[in-house]
């Protein structure tokens, strides 16, 4: 399984708490500004021809998380001031807080036009792609934003995970290593750093974090997680399901410990009990979508294609975003016979990744099956270009490939 097609099914659910939520700005735009001739009325009150009383009031809100209001004041901000960078800066994190993640951006690209120098806006449209597993284009505002601030947890630390996302091993290991006076207490990050050092050959530092990971976790159901997920990746099947069951014995609510001990099952063709860890880890983590798409792998391999549709349907519902899920929806209303929509489906999964090689593969299969043999023959052909094209990139993907780690990602904002 290739990386590219992993991280896709990554949910963004970060493991630094408070620290990588959505920073609002401060106004620094002058405080009176003619309102334009056509501009939407506002509300009679004190402050709705004042665009600092206006932005207050909208900070104010954000502050108590009332984003309807914080919407409003700051679009009244903008109606009399359309210069006004922070105000675009704070309605782009009412955006992020909903998971509007396209307004989100939209509105933190202008607020970066009008407010160039401000690292907390870099630093926003980052965490919108990242947020949404786009690790790639996350890496360059990170980037920025270190750069100008070298010294900064927060930043830092979200670039070396898309480093280590995006399979920069050495590069996620020399950005995160300087944190190491601030975090080598966190198993997260001392997990990330071991395996980065591990995969880039750097055995000092490799052996550094593992010794420290051993020391900090003390035999916690934490530290048999994350010494569990690093046996996963190695292969050690039977070593990582020793840490995982350690883990869920000693807390059998622990976040991720059923969904890891999913996979390992899943990885030893042991399919009824892979099912059993992804139920219970639902059943802890209901809105954790990953949880229903491992689901309906598992079914889809148990030739349970009734309960694959399903699981794969709840998997969208909770994230539009899953190529996978619409991939292995498509697969299961082919083998039904549904051939509308598994090609709905597949449509779907196209669109968000028009390259992949097995997207163009079950599309031309389902175009055949509807009597569309041209555009399903064209559809194969574009398969066949594509894993040629791609074939070198791939190969090392495999072999270096990484898996799935919601743990890494939990959205406390």
């Amino acid at each position: 399984m290739s990386s590219a097609h992993i991280w896709s099914r990554v949910v963004v659910c970060l493991l630094l708490g408070s620290a990588a939520a959505a920073a609002p700005l401060q106004d620094s735009s002058p405080a009176t500004a003619t309102k334009p001739r056509n501009a939407a009325p506002v509300a009679s009150s004190e402050a709705s021809d004042d665009p600092a009383k206006l932005f207050q009031a909208g900070q104010d809100a954000l502050k108590q998380n009332l984003l309807d209001e914080a919407e409003r004041d700051f679009r009244r901000v903008l109606a009399l001031n359309p210069q006004s960078g922070a105000a675009y800066a704070n309605l782009g994190v009412v955006y992020m807080r909903r998971k509007q993640w396209p307004k989100a951006l939209e509105m933190l690209r202008k607020a970066e036009h009008l407010m160039p120098n401000e690292p907390g806006i870099r630093l926003n449209i980052g965490l919108a792609y990242f947020r949404q597993s786009e690790f790639l284009k996350a890496i360059p505002p990170f980037e920025s934003v270190v750069s100008d601030q070298p010294d900064a947890l927060q930043p830092r630390h979200l670039l070396g995970l898309c480093y280590f996302f995006a399979e920069r091993w050495a590069d996620a290991a020399n950005i995160l290593e300087p944190l190491w006076a601030q975090e080598s207490t966190q198993l997260s990050y001392l997990y990330v750093l071991s395996i980065a050092a591990h995969r880039a050959g750097k055995k000092d530092l490799d052996d550094k974090a593992t010794l420290q990971l051993i020391k900090a976790g003390e035999g916690s159901p934490e530290f048999h997680l994350f010494m569990g997920k690093a046996h996963l990746n190695l292969e050690q099947y039977d070593l990582a399901l020793a840490d995982f069951q350690a883990a869920a014995e000693a807390n059998p609510t622990l976040t991720f410990v059923h969904f890891n001990l999913g996979l390992t099952y899943l990885k030893k063709q042991d399919y009824d009990h892979a099912r059993d860890e992804f139920l219970k880890d639902a059943a802890v983590e209901p809105d954790l979508a990953l949880n229903y798409d491992e689901l309906g792998d598992v079914y889809s391999l148990l030739q349970q294609d009734s309960d694959a549709d399903k699981s794969y349907r709840e998997a969208l519902s909770l994230d539009p975003q899953l190529i996978h899920s619409y991939l292995g929806l498509a697969k299961t209303c082919q083998r039904e016979g549904k051939y509308s929509e598994a090609l709905t489906a597949i449509d779907s999964a196209n669109k968000l990744d028009p390259d992949r090689t097995d997207i163009h593969y079950v599309r031309g299969q389902i175009l055949i099956h509807m009597n569309r043999k041209a555009e399903g023959k064209k559809e194969l052909e574009t398969s066949v270009r594509i894993d040629n094209e791609h074939r070198a990139a791939r190969e090392k993907q495999v072999e270096n490939g990484t898996l799935p780690s919601p743990e890494l990602l939990r959205d406390d904002q």
